[in-house]
């Protein structure tokens, strides 16, 4: 990626509605080049879209927990994310190496809330579970391309 693309897709992740002028105020380029340089980072999927970034807490879902996952028998089909799409506590899957063939990243209002969704993960795609529950979190949603060796970005402009 050019270091120009890697600057605003650097500034896009702090800011996703920073505008195209403020953009180009950063980048030193014009608002129309920056538009076309977003553009081309939508269509090759560099950039996948813009969201919200909230707070779970004042969302009334306290508490984040990761749910390892395992099926019951390894030799039936691999439809466990399929099986899960439904449930709408489970904020993202993912497929790992070792013990686990998965593990989901949940937000629930509470602990109870937390047992009746590890009821639902079971019976919707008959795998064992082992829950971890987040006590706290320093920090989080830290992009990769934000690194401290990635191109610098001008703050004052």
């Amino acid at each position: 990626m050019e270091a120009l693309d890697r600057q605003i897709v650097q500034l896009l992740a702090r800011d996703g509605r920073m505008s195209f002028t403020d953009l180009g105020r950063h980048t030193g380029l014009s608002t129309s080049a920056v538009h076309q340089r977003v553009r081309r980072l939508e269509e090759r999927g560099v950039i996948r879209g813009y969201r919200a970034s909230l707070d779970y807490e004042q969302a009334d879902l306290p508490l984040t927990a990761l749910i390892s996952v395992t099926p019951f028998d390894p030799a039936a089909p691999d439809d466990v994310p399929e099986r899960l799409t439904h449930i709408t506590e489970i904020d993202s899957c993912y497929s790992v190496a070792g013990d686990e063939s998965y593990v989901l990243l949940v937000r629930v209002a509470s602990p109870s809330a937390l047992e009746e969704l590890l009821a639902k993960v079971r019976a919707a795609s008959n795998v064992t579970t082992r829950t971890t529950v987040v006590l706290s979190t320093p920090w989080e949603d830290r992009s990769p391309i934000d690194r401290p060796d990635a191109v610098e970005v001008d703050e004052t402009a």
